[in-house]
């Protein structure tokens, strides 16, 4: 069962907003701005608005994804996918259908799809760098990435 997002303040020392573009993955030219989409990088899922996913024709691919609220509640929502885009940084993600009274949010995941981290002190996403191609792992002369599976 996956987390749901904390309820935040403004007071928080991370806690911020930053806009996106999310773009259907399917039909590209069907895509919305997010003026508003609080930075969570404890949440397991993005939240973007139904309505937005709704009119640039995203489909609910996972009905009745079982999640959990800060309060403890349990509740269930859909899942689809985009594409979500800010600035030069782009990722494919799943992000969750909220209903009315739940947050819209950039989740961990998203951030790291992106190869963004949260700046806290700046409040503000700023690229994360190099990525790591392999950890803990050493490939022995006789082995090969193909017959590792």
């Amino acid at each position: 069962m996956a987390r749901a997002a904390l309820q935040k303040n403004n007071s928080d020392v991370g806690t911020f907003y930053t806009s996106c573009r999310v773009e259907n993955v399917v039909n590209r030219s069907q895509s919305a701005i997010i003026r508003r989409l609080l930075v969570d990088s404890e949440s397991e899922y993005s939240w973007i608005p139904t309505a937005t996913l709704e009119r640039i024709g995203v489909s609910s691919e996972k009905k009745d994804v079982p999640f959990v609220m800060a309060s403890g509640q349990q509740i269930s929502r859909s899942v689809g996918f985009v594409i979500i885009r800010l600035d030069k940084f782009f990722t494919v993600d799943e992000v969750v259908f909220p209903q009315k009274g739940d947050l819209a949010l950039l989740r961990a995941r998203s951030l790291e799809g992106l190869n963004l981290r949260v700046d806290s002190h700046l409040k503000k996403l700023v690229a994360a760098g190099p990525l790591l191609a392999a950890s803990g792992f050493r490939v022995h002369n006789h082995m090969s990435i193909n017959n590792l599976t």
